[in-house]
């Protein structure tokens, strides 16, 4: 029960309906208030309880200066969490595991249980095997399910096992479709109350209900635990940066070309742990489905979520997606009482503002390794014959024997050239080079939730089926939808057939190439590549582009509107202009240009309008949590415990709460530790967490074979996240990483300065062999250390190896908090100081003092580093709320959640 020190309380009825809610007029300085901290308001009216939600804080958010740096910590208590697979899985083993650590001290196993509700869509576990054939995605569904059975059966038993926790299965969708297209409420229902739904979910991505008016964000699955056991997110008033949009999209211009143009204006200016909302009259005119692709790529442009109000946009949306009558009144009516409704008049105070006319967005992509570098369309191919050079070596740089006198790369016009000559299983023969694009894929995350650029790359499927062209043969072609609504429009509007035709037949509903899911290339064009070190490209529709992410052979990666990448797929190559040059030639040998297939925007409106109905969002979501005969028939073990199999490899109970006791243990300084890695910037969540496929010759592939799996079986890291012993192995071993440590290594490797002469190794086997000899370890990082997704793994393994502190010069978000809820501490060098200007090689021995201070309940704002080489600093310390000081004080977050349910 609320406190209700404003006297908030009140009711709103609906129709027949009466609702409780907590009115935001209530508490002065609120009708100012960005649309987005009146949702927080509420949430803090809502749950104020005199101690951690207090009535200073409530005044303290209605009398939010937007001007001050955010220094007011508030408590946020989402109303649900949401999941997908990879980071849900671990999520599920941690509350198995932490109900066995309830009862070994001594208290109710049931205690540990959600208390807000939590549900999960299996969508990451897919991959592209299969593709360009009719049957491909029964076959990749049946490869999924023999990977996966361990740890689907492991999700059975949790959706029977724990309350509030619902599965979506697999072969339904994308968690953020599923989500704005069938979990999110946008007004909330619980126990009589009705309120804004709000929402943590454990995939960055979560911002793609921020569209629907839905306030939510990604959080590591540690965070993500907390907040289902009850415990608030902490967290700063945040500074809201105000993005005006204006005017109308040209024709010829998508949603993907607006976001790569606001990811990239937002990149810009500067929106790390900000809150973005947009406002003005361009708002209205931007459809739902655009919303929803601009608050998808939040963490692309950096902001903790980037939001839209609600308006008459919102309620159409929500009865097109089967919600009922009374639901949509509900929204309609408490958004007006609230002042939550869309003005496109008002100019709400804002810390920040920029501003966008949309009638100036060109074409664009964005790549070859960041979604913030966008090129604009016609200058892609031009751009290309800079960019390659950073990824093939001249004739001058290679030497003498770096290359076969075949293999020398030459230059055509100025860009590197090696054609090679592929043959196919077929006896066909055709020639690839750098710059083919070899991976084509209209990927689930961030276009397929919005018809009009889905059925857009139909429609050129069908004008290139009708001009005779295809794919060309090196191009791995996918298709995977993040609903099945999109394959039923598909078919009623006629379209599946040409999709199919070009080579975009369906492999998947779900998370496939842009979490690097890609699946293998064609064996003789991966063979080609590697023999012959070729730059080859990936096309995507997605919203990930980094370095070693879409798939191992594949060099440089490009973001491009569903259109664009069927575009792409004809063309072959990023050395194709394709606004200029011929895509191909028809029938008659005439060449055929984007312009001749590109489908007008009347064209694409009028199959929205006739093939998109209320009935298909009703008939795909009627049973969803049921799941197929597969899943259906997974055998699952009973109890409110779960029957560790002491042989998988998939699931294993964790270390975590191994010698915990009710007490906690003093905070201490940190001595002769030693560094593990020493990393330049923007090294993402990529680089750190275990992602992608297992390669048999790294610590995880040994780990495996060493079990008894064969190689074919190894699956991704991402399936494995319920299995810490493989993630760990897989911690900083991304393909991509350069450890300066190592110079002249690429990947996982370190120097084991426990030996003579310090050999490179492996990361892990470098870690085991410190942590035998009792080294605490440390990371040293650069600027934006832990950019990318929201994932857990990337802490949880950073303190399984033994890391004890990470000193950079800045972090993003989730990353530094993820690091504090693993009980790891996070520093930054001084201001304007980096590893290098201080002189640091990464071969010294460092001691951190002043840790200690945490002990008497405060914070040191620095603590003081020194080196055995003389080099002396004072990191800044980054807890930055009381919260996560607990949470440190602790040995990380699930041990303060499991000391707090088990006192109560």
């Amino acid at each position: 029960m609320s406190a209700n020190s404003f006297d908030a309380r009140s009711t709103l009825q609906v129709g027949d309906e009466s609702y409780e809610i907590f009115r935001l007029d209530k508490v002065e300085g609120s009708a100012r208030l960005p649309y987005s901290l009146k949702v927080l308001l509420e949430n803090l009216l809502r749950t104020e309880d005199g101690a951690n939600i207090t009535a200073d804080h409530i005044r303290a958010l209605g009398g939010w200066d937007s001007q001050a740096q955010p220094s007011q910590e508030i408590q946020f208590t989402p109303a649900r969490v949401i999941m997908q697979d990879f980071t849900g899985v671990p999520c599920v083993v941690d509350l198995a595991t932490m109900r066995e650590a309830v009862a070994a001290l001594g208290g109710d196993p049931a205690k540990i249980n959600p208390l807000s509700p939590a549900e999960m869509v299996i969508d990451h576990s897919v991959i592209a095997d299969k593709f360009g054939t009719n049957d491909a995605f029964k076959q990749n569904v049946d490869l999924e399910y023999g990977r996966n059975k361990e740890r689907y059966q492991f999700l059975r038993w949790g959706q029977t096992a724990f309350d509030d926790f619902k599965v979506v299965p697999p072969g339904t969708g994308i968690v953020h479709q599923v989500n704005i297209e069938h979990l999110a409420r946008t007004v909330m229902v619980r126990n009589g109350q009705a309120y804004p739904d709000t929402l943590v979910g454990t995939d960055s991505h979560t911002t793609m209900v921020n569209g629907l008016g839905v306030l939510g964000w990604g959080v590591g699955g540690i965070e993500a635990e907390a907040a289902m056991l009850g415990q608030p997110v902490s967290m700063l008033i945040p500074r809201v940066v105000g993005f005006k949009l204006t005017g109308e999209l040209q024709p010829g211009t998508t949603a993907t070309d607006l976001v790569l143009t606001i990811t990239e204006m937002l990149r810009k200016h500067g929106v790390v742990g900000k809150f973005v909302e947009f406002y003005g009259e361009g708002v209205a005119a931007t459809s739902l489905a655009n919303r929803a692709t601009i608050g998808n790529m939040s963490p692309e442009f950096g902001s903790t979520a980037a939001i839209f109000p609600i308006d008459d946009e919102t309620l159409n949306y929500l009865r097109l997606t089967g919600r009922s009558d009374q639901q949509v009144a509900l929204v309609e009516a408490y958004a007006k009482e609230q002042g939550l409704w869309l003005d496109p008049k008002a100019e709400p105070d804002f810390s920040e503002k920029l501003e966008l006319d949309l009638s100036t967005v060109v074409p664009s992509i964005a790549g070859p390794k960041r979604p913030q570098d966008r090129i604009v369309l016609a200058n892609a191919a031009e751009q290309f014959k800079t960019d390659v050079l950073n990824y093939v070596a001249t004739a001058d740089e290679a030497g003498e024997e770096s290359f076969p006198a075949s293999d020398a790369p030459a230059a055509t016009n100025g860009v590197p050239s090696n054609p090679v000559v592929v043959t196919a299983p077929d006896g066909s023969t055709y020639e690839i080079d750098h710059g083919a694009v070899t991976v084509a894929a209209i990927t689930s995350c961030t276009n397929t939730s919005n018809p009009y650029v889905m059925v857009a790359a139909a429609l050129v499927a069908k004008k290139a089926v009708e001009k005779g062209l295809t794919r060309k043969p090196w191009v791995k072609t996918t298709l995977a939808p993040g609903s099945k609504v999109v394959t039923d429009y598909f078919d009623k509007a006629g379209l599946t057939p040409y999709l199919d035709k070009v080579g975009f037949n369906l492999v998947g509903y779900g998370c496939t190439t842009c979490i690097g899911n890609s699946g293998p290339l064609p064996e003789e064009v991966s063979k080609t590549v590697n023999d012959h070190d070729l730059a080859v490209t990936s096309v995507l529709s997605g919203n990930r582009n980094f370095e070693g992410r879409i798939n191992p052979d594949v060099k440089m990666n490009y973001l491009a509107s569903p259109p664009l990448v069927v575009a792409y797929a004809l063309a072959g190559s990023m050395k194709v202009d394709i606004t200029r040059d011929a895509l191909g030639a028809d029938q008659d040998g005439n060449p055929v240009f984007l312009k001749d297939i590109w489908p007008s925007e009347a064209e694409v409106n009028d199959v929205v309008a006739n093939a998109i109905g209320e009935d298909m969002f009703s008939k795909s979501y009627s049973d969803v949590f049921a799941g197929d005969a597969q899943w259906q028939a997974l055998s699952i073990p009973t109890g409110n415990t779960f029957e560790w199999d002491a042989e998988s490899t998939y699931v294993r109970k964790p270390p975590y709460f191994e010698g915990m006791t009710m007490e906690t243990t003093p905070v201490s300084d940190i001595a002769g530790a030693r560094v593990l890695a020493k990393l330049g910037d923007s090294v993402t969540t990529d680089h750190i967490s275990p992602a992608g496929a297992i390669k048999a010759d790294t610590p995880a592939g040994k780990y495996l074979t060493e079990h008894g799996v064969e190689r074919r079986d190894f699956n991704s890291y991402g399936s494995r996240r319920g299995n810490h012993e493989v993630m760990i192995r897989g911690t900083f071993a991304n393909i991509r990483l350069r450890n300066q440590i190592a110079p002249g290594t690429e990947g996982g490797y370190t120097r084991d300065f426990t030996q003579a002469d310090a050999p490179v190794s492996f990361i892990y086997d470098a870690s085991q062999n410190y942590q035998a000899a009792g080294t605490p370890l440390v990371i040293l990082g650069g600027k934006e250390y832990g950019s990318g997704s929201s994932r857990d793994w990337a802490a949880k393994g950073t303190a399984l190896l033994g890391v004890k502190a990470v000193i950079t010069e800045s972090y993003e978000r989730i990353h530094r908090s993820n690091l504090i809820g693993m009980g790891v501490l996070p520093l930054q060098f001084p201001a304007g100081q980096n590893a290098d200007s201080l002189g640091l090689t990464g071969e010294e021995t460092f001691s951190i003092t002043g840790v200690t201070e945490l002990n008497e309940g405060t914070t040191p704002s620095t603590v003081k580093v020194t080196t055995d080489t003389g080099v002396e600093f004072d990191a800044v310390v980054r807890i930055d709320t009381p919260g996560e000081a607990d949470y440190y004080r602790n040995g990380g977050i699930m041990q303060y959640v499991l000391r707090s349910l088990i006192r109560k």
